[in-house]
């Protein structure tokens, strides 16, 4: 059985990282399902590339993902952060013990839920001091894991991330094989 995730957008998300997430993710043979905080439909990014949600958030909330993934991007970040079905999905996630993710500025929803205090996480150099402001152990290192939070810093580190939670879901040796088949 195919593991599944949850991938929410907003306006206003960090393009490369949404789209690194869902490639890698897929190309891992991953089921990602692309929710649109308002809807399914057309979605801008932060550098005006807009992508296609193919369902709304609220038809997502009754559903099981395997995990949740956060695209950064301080518009779709805000966004997230004050969504309640958002928080409600990631709280659940990593109460059930399921891999909840974040990158750049995306763990700031983490924090608004209520996840970060005493874990280890990174986030974009932006909001790592938002971050410690939660009681949040923010490290410099690329991507972190603590525990189900997964947390990475940005654009740069999208591929390494993506690359993380497929081996988290898939195993390592999937993972190897999807980032030696695109020259990582």
């Amino acid at each position: 059985m195919s593991k599944r995730v949850l991938v929410p957008l907003a306006a206003g998300f960090e393009e490369m990282e949404a789209v690194i997430i869902v490639d890698v993710l897929r190309r891992a043979g991953v089921e990602v399902l692309l929710a649109g905080l308002d809807g399914p439909g057309p979605v801008p990014g932060s550098r005006g590339i807009t992508v296609s949600a193919e369902v709304d958030l609220g038809a997502s909330m009754a559903e099981e993902f395997d995990a949740v993934v956060l695209p950064g991007g301080l518009g779709g970040t805000h966004a997230m952060r004050d969504d309640e079905r958002v928080l409600e999905l990631v709280r659940r996630g990593f109460e059930a013990g399921r891999l909840t993710a974040a990158v750049c500025a995306a763990p700031l929803v983490l924090a608004r839920a209520g996840l970060v205090e005493g874990r280890a996480v990174t986030g974009h150099p932006s909001v790592q001091a938002e971050l410690a402001e939660v009681g949040a152990e923010v490290t410099a290192r690329r991507v972190v894991r603590d525990g189900v939070l997964l947390t990475s810093q940005g654009p740069g580190t999208a591929m390494e991330f993506a690359l993380a939670v497929a081996a988290d879901l898939v195993g390592k040796e999937a993972a190897d094989e999807v980032a030696a088949a695109m020259c990582c």
